[in-house]
């Protein structure tokens, strides 16, 4: 569903519940000290509430109630009322020196994707992207999201758009939230990446959400979230509390065997390494440890070495060739071209029908993820 431009209500003034309580005494003929003497309050806190210096308290409510008849949450709500309306009025004043800040985030392309409604004032607009990210300000982003940013571990030789990465990390969590994983079992997700090679066999939109469900009971949260401009990830890993594992995975090269390895080159840093790293990948995965330790993980569990060996010291690659040891080892033809071609045993422009195409659109219409 797409989400629309909003006009929301601001008010920029608010209505003083002393007012309110000043023309019901004049209603009633009943003077501020009369009314101070009838509920045992000093003159001066009834003339206070009535110039707003002092909050109608519910005690008070209860007293005004008695003694004018009016119903006291009537006068609670007021006083809710008033207070929230002025906070809105205070906090508007500070996001409108802010409204720089949105030039942090690439707004406009989250609203593209619906991830955030297109808001008409940008102090709203502000509000919204604020809202998405979960904190209270533009300096609690910089405190927060932009020191956790520091802390990524981002393998890609392009240039990254912070605000770009931090939006797309943030949207994958909002997904895993949807997710009731079970808590985390390493051995029963051993088993799930096992049982994952031969789901590559079949159309990527048809086996995503088996995957999913798969991965949930061993507790990691599975989604794929759409790139936004300059995020170059394909891939990150991280852990949302000491029993759930996130993998957020895109489809930047849109290639289903780019997808499958991806997918378990980010299992290896949840089986691995540590819980308390972020790692982001653009699949290029080098120069790290940790990478080149999970790029041979997921080499290695897609492709035997042995068997890779094997399949190239007896035979030269053809096509038939290629599609025989995929059946033997239980995988999709595609992957084992992607590994051919990425260990230059052929060229790039070799053996591509044999890669299977991910349609982003086309995926999401079927899985019913944004």
């Amino acid at each position: 569903m797409s989400r629309t431009a909003t006009h929301e209500f601001e008010p920029d003034f608010v209505s003083l519940p002393g007012e309110t309580l000043q023309e019901v005494l004049e209603e009633r003929g009943i003077s501020q000290a009369n009314l101070a003497e009838r509920t045992g309050r000093p003159k001066k806190t009834i003339n206070e509430i009535v110039q707003g210096k002092t909050a109608i308290t519910p005690e008070t409510a209860l007293q005004l109630e008695r003694v004018l008849g009016v119903p006291a949450t009537f006068w609670n709500n007021l006083e809710r009322d008033y207070r929230e309306n002025l906070a809105q009025i205070e906090e508007r004043e500070r996001l409108l020196a802010h409204v720089d800040w949105l030039g942090r985030v690439p707004f406009r392309a989250m609203i593209k994707k619906g991830w955030i409604r297109k808001c008409s004032d940008n102090v709203e607009q502000l509000r919204e992207v604020l809202n998405f990210f979960g904190v209270a300000s533009p300096n609690r982003w910089e405190e927060v999201i932009g020191q956790r940013a520091a802390a990524f571990r981002v393998s890609t030789a392009f240039e990254v758009d912070n605000g770009a990465l931090t939006a797309w990390l943030r949207k994958g969590e909002i997904e895993a939230q949807r997710l009731q994983c079970k808590p985390f079992d390493k051995n029963e997700f051993r088993q799930v990446l096992f049982e994952a090679r031969s789901l590559s066999q079949r159309p990527l939109p048809e086996v995503f959400s088996e995957l999913q469900d798969n991965c949930v009971r061993a507790g990691v949260a599975v989604v794929v979230v759409p790139e936004l401009p300059k995020t170059r990830a394909s891939g990150a890993t991280r852990w949302l509390s000491k029993n759930k594992a996130l993998m957020q995975l895109s489809f930047r090269y849109k290639r289903e065997d780019v997808f499958w390895f991806t997918f378990f080159h980010e299992a290896a840093h949840i089986l691995l390494h540590g819980k308390r790293q972020v790692f982001v990948d653009s699949g290029n995965f080098v120069g790290e440890p940790e990478e080149e330790q999970a790029n041979r993980f997921a080499a290695d569990l897609l492709i035997p070495s042995k068997q890779l060996q094997k399949f190239l010291d007896k035979r030269a690659v053809a096509k038939e060739d290629v599609i025989r040891l995929a059946r033997e080892v239980g995988i999709d033809p595609g992957i084992v071209v992607g590994r051919l071609q990425n260990d230059k045993v052929i060229e790039h422009s070799q053996l591509n029908d044999l890669r299977k195409v991910v349609e982003p659109e086309a995926f999401f219409a079927v899985v019913n993820v944004r």
